[in-house]
């Protein structure tokens, strides 16, 4: 039987402790100016050398040539501590999973008291501190706190926010990291040098992957790969069936299929994964490793073989003509919907499912992408939706954008594009289209357009949000006037003086209209009445001006338009409040039933 790699080579000294050269340097730097402390807390994840630390860390203050910062390894002391020895009786480690009561604590207390057996220090050393209880804190709390000469406490935990602030008070913390893997690669090749273990190339990467900066659990699976592996070679092969990850021949073959967007060819991969066992998810988060090297690859050029240590030349070379085939934009926008599909896969009954419309929505992925200048805006129907009132037409022809250079934009602009810019707000939301429509381009200076509204209470909508986590409304304005004119611009709003009001009621009404009552064809101001939620106070104001709506034969140049907007906001009110659709609309006048 032989021993586990990671007890085999578990570091005697800081020197050869890898990737926590932040705590090891001023631990020895302690030890070299004499200034070591009566209490140390490790903190860090798992496998990532705090026991060790603590080990080496007694064995510097116990050896016979110490206190030092590289302990001499022959001294009994050192020996005792080493990787091979039994154990020192004067340090004392201690699991504090299993002893974290206040019976222990007051049993370390009474240990404590005593002087070394043969040592300078009596050590103890406590192991996944943070299992320990409040109590069993307060009840070390008095020792830590002023423990005698010859003592040295040391904690090591992988949750430093469970020990209690007091004691945590009066530690030095040295917080331990994760291992980079380029650090932990370099060691683990250096490893199997000295075992005289053959791998093929890629295999150690996944294992350096696997392990996820822990030093240990990165000797734990490698460990295994050599135990299972015949004549002493770990193929790729089997470190990619041990391990669970999908084939780098797999994976090209998927991102060539996507490149073509080769449809059959991509599902004929995915069917391939699938047969071999292969988790859903494993693969989604695989491609997306794949195609984030493939990012790294393309932005980072010759200097990418430093960024990615373990890639060898065939596969860089690959990754580079993937880059150039599909681009960057496209490879974003194919990242994006990866890591969107691996969201949705958390918890769903059916991965495999959410695997293939991943699959199918990556053919199409940044094919559609927004181009650099605006497109040309089709012709809007002007034909009201189901249950929707019938938008007065506009009086101008939408203007589309230029598809060449844009044309600098001007005050003639604005006002010839208004219409069209009111139409596309419609489509995209009614209550904004209600607020912003009779309103009117007052002035543009550089980029900054001014709109002009009959009342600045209409302009509010403007300020409200889409939905949850949306921008407001305002900028579906500044969109329309994009898509439009070409322009994005910052507006204000401005309220228009009653003549403009007038003005703008008249032109908006006029074209289109037949010379004669207004009862013959609905407008804009002899709507039908505006509905408010019950008992609100304005309900009686809404009735009233149904009241004194103008006779029949009155022209509409005689009609006194709404100087607060309501006639516009009575749709919106409906939609939004009430939660209603408009089947049809017609005036009231005097005397009908309402």
């Amino acid at each position: 039987m032989v021993t586990a790699l990671y007890r085999r080579y578990r570091p005697e000294t800081f020197a050869e402790l890898i990737g926590q050269a932040h705590v090891t340097e001023p631990l020895q730097q302690a030890l070299r100016s004499d200034r070591v402390n009566h209490a140390y807390l490790f903190s860090g994840p798992r496998g990532c050398g705090k026991t060790t630390s603590a080990r080496i860390l007694a064995r510097c203050l116990n050896c016979a040539e110490g206190p030092t910062d590289t302990p001499c390894g022959t001294c009994p002391s050192c020996v005792e501590l080493s990787r091979d020895g039994g154990g020192s009786l004067d340090v004392v480690e201690i699991d504090a999973a299993s002893h974290n009561g206040v019976d222990d604590a007051r049993d370390l207390r009474e240990r404590a008291v005593y002087a070394p057996a043969r040592d300078r220090y009596k050590i103890f050393i406590l192991d996944e501190a943070h299992m320990v209880t409040q109590q069993g804190f307060n009840a070390l709390l008095k020792i830590v706190e002023e423990p005698p000469e010859h003592v040295k406490f040391i904690f090591a935990t992988t949750e430093p926010d469970k020990v209690i602030g007091t004691i945590r008070s009066r530690t030095h913390h040295y917080p331990f990291r994760l291992v980079p893997p380029a650090e932990a690669l370099s060691y683990v090749e250096e490893l199997c040098s000295g075992e005289s273990v053959a791998v093929d190339d890629g295999v150690l990467p996944l294992v350096v992957r696997a392990g996820g900066g822990s030093v240990r659990d990165t000797l734990s699976i490698l460990d295994q790969l050599i135990a299972g592996s015949p004549d002493d070679r770990v193929t790729y092969d089997r470190a990619v069936t041990l391990l669970g990850y999908t084939h780098d021949e797999l994976l090209a073959e998927a991102m060539t299929a996507l490149a073509s967007s080769d449809g059959p060819g991509t599902f004929g991969t995915l069917d391939k994964v699938m047969h071999t066992g292969q988790d859903p998810r494993r693969f989604a988060e695989d491609l997306l490793e794949y195609v984030r090297d493939i990012i790294i690859v393309d932005a980072a050029g010759d200097a990418a073989a430093a960024l990615m240590p373990g890639s060898s030349e065939g596969a860089l070379d690959q990754m580079k003509g993937f880059a150039h085939t599909i681009g960057t934009p496209r490879l974003s926008a194919i990242a994006d919907v990866v890591n969107d599909a691996l969201t949705a896969m958390t918890g769903a009954t059916s991965p495999k499912l959410h695997l293939e419309l991943l699959m199918a929505r990556l053919l199409v992925a940044g094919s559609h992408r927004q181009p650099s200048a605006p497109a040309t805006r089709p012709s809007v129907s002007t034909a009201p939706a189901p249950g929707q009132a019938s938008v007065p037409a506009p009086a101008a022809e939408p203007v589309a954008p230029p598809t060449g250079p844009v044309e600098p934009l001007t005050m003639a602009m604005m006002e010839a594009s208004w219409p069209a810019i009111l139409e596309a707000i419609g489509e995209k939301k009614r209550a904004v289209w209600s607020a912003v429509t009779g309103t009117q381009i007052v002035s543009l200076d550089d980029d900054v357009v001014t709109i002009g509204f009959p009342a600045l209470s209409g302009a509010d909508v403007l300020k409200k949000a889409q939905g949850p986590g949306l921008p407001v409304n305002a900028e579906l304005v500044r969109d329309a006037i994009l898509g439009v004119t070409g322009h994005r611009v910052r507006f204000k709003v401005v309220e228009l003086p009653k003549d403009d009001t007038e003005d703008v009621v008249s032109e908006e009404i006029a074209p289109g209209q037949p010379e004669k009552p207004v009862a013959a064809e609905p407008t804009e101001t002899a709507s039908w009445p505006t509905v408010v939620p019950p008992g609100s106070e304005s309900s009686t104001e809404s009735q009233a001006e149904a009241e004194h709506s103008p006779p029949e034969d009155q022209p509409v140049e005689d009609i006194e338009p709404p100087i607060n907007g309501l006639s516009q906001v009575g749709e919106a009110v409906i939609r939004e409040v009430l939660g209603g659709e408009l089947i049809s609309e017609h005036r009231v006048d005097d005397g009908e039933v309402r």
